[in-house]
């Protein structure tokens, strides 16, 4: 049976009278760091909390212990909180409230929103960090009014968030957009997955440095140093090269596969701006012979569009309607 959508258009109200002019509690689950954030009726982020994931610990006690605790800072601020979104990597069975598997935060088949709702007694979203990020993309960000985008976050890792008619498309088996190991090195380096030649060994924020530093580059250096870097050291402009085309390859795919409107860059490989931008669209360019690619835009919420999009889950879950445009940002993204 084919999972449902999720829904990113705006909600109506369900029977009966919901609670108004409430907040929301929105967590986005990283491999390093866990975001939390209440956000207010208006989509103002009111109190955030950023804790390390312990993913060699016990990551999910760490983030239930985060969830009670922007509870009770919600609490103390007499805001009271009317649903909680989660949202994280891997695959995520949105229906059952279940993570199935997560590699990088150690999850396997946990019940996360019976967990939560526990701790909490609130209504509780789960969701995957990408699609509820296209969700807030297409509801508020760089999606907006489109009939379909892709959305692609770069960070640790790299997934893809393909939204059509507003939806984003979770498939069959909640796995639908792991277009980080999708090849465009057939052959190449060997990607922790098992497979060889990746595109998230090559262009996702993790995957360059963890290459720059096998090839030799300066020792602890993460992604925007290299970035930085590319202008006086070789080995950074020849990482960053190979990563930009690569980018572009995958997105000539994309495109020849789902002729989106829309291609949107997030995540913090994104905060980059026109460095990336400008060889990533010549990528593209160059892949397509035949016909025009794409606009390719950043995300309009950067590395807030997962909980931007935790946030909309969560007011769903309450009963609370998402207008259009909810949760907007205030200033434009960069690399546009």
């Amino acid at each position: 049976m084919i999972p449902p959508v999720i829904s990113a258009r705006s909600d109506t109200s369900p029977p009966g009278e919901p609670p108004t002019g409430r907040s929301v509690l929105a967590v986005d689950v990283g491999a390093t760091t866990m975001k939390g954030a209440v956000f207010g009726e208006d989509g103002q982020v009111r109190h955030s909390i950023v804790v390390p994931s312990r993913a060699d610990g016990d990551p999910v006690g760490a983030l239930r212990e985060l969830c009670r605790r922007l509870r009770a800072e919600a609490l103390a601020s007499d805001v009271a909180p009317a649903g909680i979104g989660v949202v994280t990597p891997g695959i995520v069975d949105e229906a059952a409230g279940l993570v199935r598997y997560a590699s990088n935060i150690r999850f396997r088949d946990v019940p996360l929103r019976a967990l939560v709702h526990d701790d909490l007694a609130l209504p509780v979203a789960i969701g995957h960090d990408a699609r509820a990020a296209g969700v807030a993309e297409a509801v508020a960000g760089a999606g907006r009014g489109l009939a379909n985008f892709v959305l692609l976050p770069l960070g640790t890792g790299i997934a893809a968030t393909v939204v059509l008619d507003g939806d984003p498309v979770p498939g069959t088996a909640w796995s639908a957009g792991e277009v980080g190991h999708m090849p465009v090195y057939p052959g190449g380096e060997p990607c922790s997955c098992g497979q060889r030649g990746c595109l998230e060994v090559y262009a996702s924020a993790g995957g360059l440095a963890r290459r720059y530093a096998r090839l030799g580059g300066t020792p602890g250096l993460d992604s925007r140093a290299i970035a930085a870097a590319t202008a006086t050291d070789p080995l950074a402009g020849s990482v960053w090269d190979t990563a930009t085309q690569a980018l572009g390859i995958a997105l000539a795919t994309l495109t020849l596969t789902l002729d989106p409107a829309r291609i949107v860059l997030g995540g913090g490989l994104a905060e980059a701006g026109t460095h990336l931008f400008d060889p990533v669209r010549d990528a593209l360019r160059a892949a397509l012979a035949w016909r025009t690619a794409p606009e390719v835009v950043p995300s309009a919420f950067g590395v807030q569009a997962a909980q931007v999009g935790a946030a909309i889950l969560a007011r769903r879950a309450a009963g609370l309607p998402v207008p259009d445009g909810w949760a907007a940002p205030v200033s434009a993204p960069v690399g546009s």
